[in-house]
């Protein structure tokens, strides 16, 4: 909205872009809130001018400047957020910092620079407040056409010049009478990108230590009455003996299990880090009140009766999460479970689970409550031994995301294992996932499996289940179908080391049971290291353990399965004992012992080294199998992300901002879109008549194609749509007869003809949970038919490209394929990877299909495009930091 006086424009002071809100994570854990300032914020930006001190106010002015006289105060709150812009860091209802950037105009400027300053309060600098607003403001100032920064500093501001200095820019000085003067560009650089995930990563993860390393707790609703929740979860806590005081709200009662109680969390007396909260939801903003008044840093509400009853309650929920972030506190739930922390330096049980694990190295997210106590019971029941574990329940706030930020750096977690039912965003779980794959192993149980891509449902195409493995695979995720299958692989993964390669060994006492397991490992793509070992029934525990020592000790083994049944004389703990003294550590142990579930007592051993048992041969070899593929990625090159040369953004955003809304670009912009991202169409001109069809065949040259209008026609596999090598203009003619009555009217596409090749299909398309896929396959009935299609979620590195084309059954067609030459794969992988820049630049893009791509060994040229563009579906994990 703008108001014209005269010959300017004076835009209204209310009105930004909703976009440039944020909560925001910082160092230290806690949140604010950042929005553009108002006029209304007049009145709050004078009382934070005066709690400033005289040094920071003399940093950030020159000057002493003890009172903002009533016209700066108006002009530093009312800005028309284009030439003048300013960010204000809110917590609760105070300013604690503000950042603002001003257009430089006039002489010796381009009108692509802007002066940037900001100033925090003296009690939250340190905490990275100055950061945050320089990404906010430089994301900001890049939508209002800005490209540069200036700012002025004086040289004894040492703080300021290191927000500056180690921000990743490519930052310019002069120094003159005592002021720094820098300039730099404020395009994202990779250093700026890194610089800023690096302090994402670490403030998240604090935000989630705080979280679970509380050193006080308050429940919020604490019952005397045994059946209430309030009374479960203070019971759990004071049975896990948590280290810290424990402190009962309850307006009724002066005691609680024999533990002083408090009217209000404003009543206790000393600090409280963490408030679980188990009223109801109607009473819950009430109490938000007095945790916000308190300085609660978390908040852990297993009240239900919020998103999961309506859109009522889902507002409620909202308002929840964002009053709690806007007051510096992070939440778990509503909705939830809870919260563990087996260290016993905490022993923290906020939660509603009555049996707990024994401590071990997993962590453990869930979004499902219901499902929350039962994984926890199968975990103790099966001796895996839990770090920390989360129930997230709503996930108003804290999400998996914040869990693998915060077990990436944590040194008593080694396996990371997610009960997924979606994700809050997709974009970034693909990043993190990829990054802590690295060095710790995810597995994940993924719900909702069978979703329709949005856009596509009239056709019925979907994501298929191989699909997403390779996704969850593309990001070193290790995906099973069941928490069964994630208990066989978190056992195997928290107790043995990683195979370093295929080939398994097999020694039992039982040839059929061997026999099993070794099926499984062939059906599994394992290699058998040797035929199975079976040491006979009346084998004694020394001629076992020697047999299990050999098969180990053997160059050409990676991994051991032990099969093992007990004999009626001797007792199977004399066969465990001979077991672990033939077991050593620097290869994988899996066994069906005694068919018992999860970490038999007799195969313990201290710290890495137990050995997983499973009910059945099968199973235990389907964890190795998981194990191994996991440990292939692991080892495989990283890659590196390539954006090709020769890409112009600009025009391809000017042509996709044209589009008013969700449409199917004609030929020509589809082709030009392309152009934009070096991706060259095969020529081809639309004739509506022979004799334009003779014209466009002369100027493009002989021999040509000809293609009918109708997609149906011109894409079916027996290329019945479809008149391939005409080289005579008579031939011309008829071809176009021939393929205007096919069509039914008038119209033909003319192309020259491309070299012949293996006819291929690429493709993008938007999934509900993984964002946007870059798809690959060949053409053909039987392609189609079987779903020989393989799929990667951007953005995609060099190794992503090169598997993404070598994925699909057919693909050794690509390489020669019976004594054929082989096409040029490198040209197919710059094709994919040029189709996943279009598709991080333009989220626009809901679909798009090359069809066909024939590759051969003169390159990959694409002959027909179809792309629709649209309101972006997907989040993206990209601009400044902030919470979902």
């Amino acid at each position: 909205m703008t108001d014209t006086v005269g010959n300017t424009t004076q835009r209204d002071p209310f009105d930004f872009p909703r976009s440039w809100e944020a909560d925001v994570v910082l160092s230290d854990g806690g949140t604010v809130h950042l929005r553009p300032i108002t006029p209304d914020d007049a009145d709050e930006l004078r009382e934070f001018h005066g709690r400033l001190s005289e040094r920071t106010r003399y940093f950030r002015y020159f000057g002493p400047y003890p009172r903002i006289p009533q016209r700066d105060l108006e002009r530093f709150s009312t800005v028309d957020h284009q030439d003048r812009v300013a960010l204000i860091a809110v917590l609760g209802d105070e300013i604690v910092a503000v950042g603002r950037f001003d257009r430089l105009l006039g002489e010796g400027h381009r009108g692509d620079s802007a002066e940037v300053a900001f100033v925090v309060e003296d009690g939250h600098q340190g905490r990275g407040l100055g950061s945050i607003l320089l990404e906010h403001l430089a994301a900001a100032a890049r939508e209002v056409g800005l490209a540069r920064f200036e700012a002025e500093v004086l040289a004894e501001n040492g703080q300021m010049v290191r927000v500056f200095r180690d921000a990743g820019y490519q930052v310019s000085r002069a120094f003159e009478d005592g002021v720094l003067h820098l300039e730099f560009a404020i395009d994202p650089t990779d250093e700026s990108v890194a610089v800023a995930r690096a302090r994402e990563q670490a403030a998240e993860a604090r935000s989630v230590h705080n979280l679970l390393h509380p050193r006080s707790v308050a429940v919020i609703g604490a019952s005397t009455d045994p059946t209430k929740i309030g009374h479960a979860v203070l019971k759990n806590l004071l049975e896990a003996d948590f280290n810290g005081p424990v402190y009962p709200v309850n307006a009724e009662h002066r005691a609680v299990r024999g533990v002083r109680a408090y009217p209000t969390v404003l009543d206790i007396p000393d600090d409280v880090d963490l408030a679980v909260v188990a009223v109801p939801a109607a009473s819950v903003d009430e109490v938000m009140d007095g945790c916000l008044a308190k300085g609660v840093k978390a908040l852990v509400v297993v009240s239900s009766g919020y998103g999961e009853t309506g859109p009522d309650g889902l507002s409620a929920e909202r308002r929840l999460a964002a009053e709690a972030r806007a007051h510096g506190m992070r939440v778990v739930g509503p909705n939830a479970l809870g919260v563990l922390n087996l260290d016993p330096k905490v022993r923290l049980n906020a939660s509603l689970a009555p049996k707990l694990p024994q401590r071990g190295r997993a962590g453990f997210f869930c979004q499902s409550g219901a499902l929350g106590t039962a994984i926890l019971a199968n975990a103790a029941g099966w001796g895996l031994g839990l770090s920390t574990f989360v129930s997230a329940g709503n996930r108003a706030d804290v999400s998996g995301n914040d869990m693998l930020q915060y077990w990436e750096t944590d040194p008593a977690t080694d396996v990371v294992l997610l009960y997924l039912e979606s994700f809050g965003n997709p974009r970034k779980f693909a990043r993190l996932a990829r990054r802590l794959g690295r060095t710790k192993p995810i597995v994940a149980v993924k719900s909702g499996r069978h979703a329709v891509v949005p856009g596509l449902a009239a056709t019925g195409a979907k994501v298929d289940e191989a699909s997403v493995q390779a996704l969850f695979e593309q990001a070193g995720v290790i995906r099973v179908d069941s928490l069964a299958q994630l208990f066989d692989t978190a056992l195997l993964l928290a107790h043995q080391p990683l195979p370093q390669g295929k080939r398994v060994a097999v020694v039992g006492n039982s040839t059929a049971i061997g026999l099993l397991a070794a099926d499984t490992l062939l059906a599994q793509d394992l290699d058998l290291a040797c035929d199975p070992v079976d040491v006979g029934a009346q084998a004694t525990p020394e001629e076992f353990a020697k047999a299990v020592q050999q098969a180990l000790d053997r160059d050409d083994t990676d991994a051991l399965v032990v099969v093992f049944v007990p004999p009626i004389a001797v007792p199977g703990a004399a066969y465990a004992r001979a077991l672990k003294e033939g077991a050593h550590r620097t290869k994988p142990i899996v066994s069906t012992f005694l068919a018992v579930e999860g970490i038999p007592d007799e195969l313990k051993m201290p710290g890495k080294g137990s050995i997983p048992s499973y009910a059945s041969p099968e199973r235990a070899v389907l964890a190795l199998a998981r194990a191994v593929r996991y440990a292939r990625w692991r080892a495989a090159a990283k890659g590196t992300f390539v954006r090709p040369e020769g890409i112009d953004l600009d025009r391809a955003r000017s042509i996709v901002d044209n589009v008013a809304s969700e449409v199917r670009l004609d030929d020509r912009s589809a082709v030009e879109l392309l152009e934009c991202y070096g991706i060259d169409v095969v020529p081809f001109r639309i004739a509506h008549s022979a004799e334009e069809a003779v014209e466009a065949a002369d100027e493009l040259g002989y021999p040509v194609a000809m293609k009918a209008t109708s997609e149906r026609l011109r894409h079916r596999t027996d290329l019945v749509g479809v008149r391939l090598d005409i080289a005579q203009r008579e031939s011309v003619k008829a071809a176009y007869h021939d393929l205007a009555a096919l069509s039914g009217k008038p119209g033909v596409y003319v192309q020259r003809m491309a070299p012949k090749g293996v006819s291929c299909v690429l493709g993008l398309q938007d999934d509900p949970s993984f964002g946007t896929l870059v798809w690959f396959g060949l053409s053909g009935l039987v392609s189609d038919l079987l779903g020989d299609r393989a799929y990667r979620a951007v953005p995609l590195t060099d190794t992503d490209a090169a598997e993404l084309v070598a994925a699909p059954k057919a693909a050794p067609l690509l390489t020669g394929y019976r004594g054929d030459e082989p096409a040029d794969l490198k040209a197919l992988q710059e094709l994919v990877l040029r189709l996943a820049a279009l598709a991080e630049d333009l989220p626009e893009v809901r679909s798009l299909k090359l069809e066909p791509v024939l590759a051969s060994a003169a390159g990959a040229f694409v002959s027909s495009a179809r792309i629709v563009i649209g309101p972006p579906p997907s989040l993206h994990d990209a601009g400044p930091r902030r919470l979902r």
